[in-house]
């Protein structure tokens, strides 16, 4: 056993570090490099490795290390993924031997930690480590002190050292997960980014005391030793080849650490391979089945759940389960959110008949149970969440019943999970009516039977004839008092739904639809160029009469030149059909994606007249109203290209008194505030984070998620923004529009008033009213901070 442990020490035994010293292309005080160049860098002398900038996005630098050599420049350090270098930044090797990177502004944007100064020279060495080195070639400080998500053949991590996973595969910004040689010489994987505490470890190997430096040497093993140069644990085993071949190992973005070898031969098609993917598996094996965070939402994110994909990294895959939808489609560990209304509370309304359960086999959110019950049948356990309002998930296992709530954490989908999942899911369409109408059939049956048998029948059914002819006459004297009380307080006009039929020649010319109907042209009368629109709203079993009054009174009160006016309506049998003004220039979305899009100004003239058209519904309404789906299908354009908010299917109406309201998510994706999705009460402040979002757009003129950009930076345009704006380089997002380069104080201000608009906590957003004052120059804008902290948060 002695021979065969003293056999693995000779294998493994590192590189002294005095090898590092080479001199030859070493680097000079007052060298320095420029981001302004795709190929500014500075080379190793075999040219394997390189040094310098990466263009991360249109004006965004990253400060990196990368393998020269093979096509996809795969990148092993990196000293600013979360602080982007703009255009014309410097990285230098001051006068007094300091290594900086400074914006254009000289403004320090990153320095080694701790700070080092007094460097002779620096050199990018064969190793892939960069360092500055004295006088008497002591090196001073190396990339491989101060790792990211990468180790290299010949490096070593001390007590202390941190190794820190990315924010995603193309985001080199800090993530979630990180690996620590701890003091105590343990070595501990986290998934808590800050402040991390041994429950949340994942995996730890189990040397404290005894650890002392992890090694990953020429052979291709990563391990750790004792001080005394023992090995304790391999982290990574086998033995991987080493001629003509580059080697890495590397903490992903998923919380894996896994190690890649990938052959030297110029243009290989072959990639980066497991390194050990014959031999053992990466650390851990299933990360899935790992992570239990007490705090946390695991993995994955909350309400998501983790299974193993099958191919050969076997990569950790974060799904939703049924009827939920991911938070941020850019990034699927981020988690879900649910996709209808949660079930009421309310006692007298239970709505057990609207929810379903759909089976999910192998499947668990561990920790977010709150009661167990013992021993059940798995029918017994469906009802019971069923009529529970706050069961989101049951779990049914060897004939226990857990009723889990939202959020739900740490999930996982396993073969050795077992049992299975029942999530409570809102039937489309659904009622809380029918089997309250069952009961009434049931019940006149009876009463029918009992009737029949009863020698009074007779004159009780002409007592009842006559009672059922006078509530018809009554209903139909009420319905027809209920339309003149609606006309008289709108100004409106009432419509047969054959008028309304004539008018649009048989619902032939559609000009649009969306969730609550489909909207037609049509002409009133003889006049041809009298044109207006008709929304037919679509019938749903108790809610079309509920929705067409709620649009009656929104639209028919209001009165404003930035609101589409209600002329008229048809309210006849199942019949709801609203009839607005006509606007010729259809939607801003068909405008502003479109192939002719509008000028700068003519951006700046909707952008007003929105801000204004809120701003009236917010609070210069005898009932102050929320509209809820502000995005660009629901801003109309007349003929001269005034805005006209549209479309109030979804408006909640406040009294004056009344500032805040509870409803289940509405609206569009990507235009909702953070509040719907935490179940929050909501208030005008949900309009304002719309508006914000397209009021990025109308500056950009691009929508605000588009997965097909020119690069990632770009793909979410309220990230791009703001790294635009924190990096002084606002002018990238109007370069090719000289209407808006030629007034970009107003292309800041706008900006800025957007970035206010969409803060996380709706407190900090500003009111429509302040807003218009800020669009028009009237109040100063202060600096906002940045608005994407949320997407931890939710």
């Amino acid at each position: 056993m002695a021979s065969v442990i003293l056999g693995i020490l000779l294998l493994l035994i590192p590189l002294p570090l005095s090898a590092e010293a080479q001199t030859p292309g070493s680097l000079t005080l007052g060298s320095s490099l420029t981001a302004n160049d795709r190929n500014s860098s500075w080379l190793s002398l075999s040219g394997e490795f390189a040094f310098g900038f990466r263009e991360m996005g249109r004006g965004a630098h990253l400060l990196a290390i990368w393998f020269e050599k093979i096509e996809d420049k795969t990148i092993v350090w990196s000293a600013n993924g979360d602080n982007l270098a703009p255009e014309g930044s410097t990285v230098q090797l001051t006068a007094d031997g300091r290594l900086v990177l400074v914006d254009p502004k000289g403004s320090e944007l990153w320095s080694p930690l701790p700070t080092v100064s007094g460097a002779a020279y620096a050199a990018m060495l064969d190793t892939g480590n960069f360092v500055l080195t004295s006088q008497n070639n002591v090196n001073l400080w190396g990339t491989f002190s101060q790792p990211t998500d990468t180790i290299l053949p010949t490096q070593q991590l001390d007590l202390g050292t941190k190794v820190r996973a990315r924010y995603s595969e193309v985001n080199y910004s800090a993530g979630r997960f990180h690996l620590i040689l701890q003091d105590d010489g343990n070595l501990v994987f986290y998934a808590t980014p800050t402040k991390p505490v041994l429950s949340d470890a994942y995996w730890a190997s189990k040397t404290r005391g005894t650890g002392f430096r992890l090694i990953f040497n020429q052979s291709g093993q990563v391990y750790l030793t004792a001080m005394n140069g023992r090995v304790l644990t391999l982290v990574t085993s086998g033995t991987n080849p080493t001629s003509g071949f580059y080697q890495r190992a590397i903490l992903e973005y998923d919380g894996v650490f896994r190690q890649y070898v990938r052959p030297k031969t110029a243009n290989s098609s072959s990639g980066w391979a497991m390194g050990w993917s014959m031999v053992s598996s990466p650390v851990p094996s299933n990360i899935c089945m790992r992570i239990t965070q007490q705090t946390g939402g695991g993995a994955c994110g909350f309400n998501s759940y983790c299974t193993l994909g099958d191919d050969q990294i076997q990569r950790p895959r974060c799904r939703c389960p049924p009827g939920y939808t991911l938070l941020d489609l850019t990034n699927e560990m981020n988690g879900c959110r649910q996709d209808f209304a949660p079930q009421s509370c309310d006692g007298s309304k239970p709505e057990t008949d609207q929810f379903a359960l759909h089976d999910m086999l192998n499947t668990d959110w561990p920790l977010s149970d709150y009661e167990l019950s013992e021993p059940q049948t798995e029918d017994w356990c469906r009802q019971a969440c069923l009529a529970d309002c706050f069961c989101a998930v049951a779990i049914f296992r060897d004939r226990n019943c857990w009723k889990k709530r939202i959020p739900l954490s740490n999930g996982r989908m396993d073969s050795s999970v077992g049992g299975k999942a029942l999530i409570k899911v809102r039937i489309n369409n659904s009622t809380s009516n029918s089997t309250g109408n069952g009961n009434k059939n049931s019940t006149l049956i009876i009463i029918g039977s009992v009737l029949l048998s009863s020698s009074v029948f007779v004159n009780l059914l002409s007592l009842l004839i006559s009672y059922l002819v006078y509530k018809s006459f009554g209903s139909r004297d009420y319905k027809l008092s209920r339309l003149v009380q609606i006309n008289q307080a709108t100004g409106t006009q009432t419509f047969t739904y054959q008028e309304l039929q004539k008018a649009t020649d048989g619902f032939k010319e559609e000009l649009g639809r969306g969730a609550y109907g489909t909207v037609y042209k049509g002409v009133l009368g003889s006049v041809d160029s009298n044109f207006v629109a008709v929304k037919v709203l679509t019938t749903r079993t108790g809610e079309s009469e509920k929705e067409f009054e709620r649009e009656v009174s929104a639209i028919g009160q209001t009165n404003h030149k930035n609101l589409v006016q209600l002329l008229g309506f048809c309210n006849e049998g199942q019949h709801r059909l609203l009839v607005y003004e006509f606007m010729s220039n259809g939607s801003l979305a068909d405008f502003l994606f479109g192939s002719s899009r509008p000028s700068w100004y003519k951006r700046v003239k909707i952008a007003c007249g929105v801000a204004w058209g809120l701003s009236y519904l917010h609070d210069d309404c005898t009932r102050h109203k929320i509209h809820c789906d502000i995005k660009p299908q629901n801003i109309l354009l007349d003929g001269t290209l005034a805005a006209k908010i549209s479309d109030f299917g979804l408006a909640k109406l406040l009294m004056a008194n009344q500032t805040r309201t509870t409803t289940g998510v509405r609206g569009a994706r990507g235009y909702l505030a953070p509040e719907w999705f935490r179940n929050m009460p909501i208030s005008s402040k949900v309009d304002v984070y719309s508006f914000g979002i397209l009021l990025l757009e109308l500056i950009c003129c691009r929508k605000n998620y588009e997965p097909e950009a020119e690069t990632e930076a770009q793909v979410v345009l309220v990230d791009w923004v703001y790294d635009c704006y924190h990096d002084g380089n606002i002018i990238v997002l109007v370069e090719s529009n000289e209407e808006a380069l030629s007034d970009m104080r107003r292309v800041r201000r706008f900006v800025m008033t957007a970035l206010w608009c969409i803060q996380e906590e709706p407190a900090l957003r500003p009111t429509m009213k302040k807003i218009t004052q800020m669009l028009e120059g009237a109040v100063e804008v202060s600096v906002p901070p940045d608005p994407r902290s949320f997407i931890s948060a939710i």
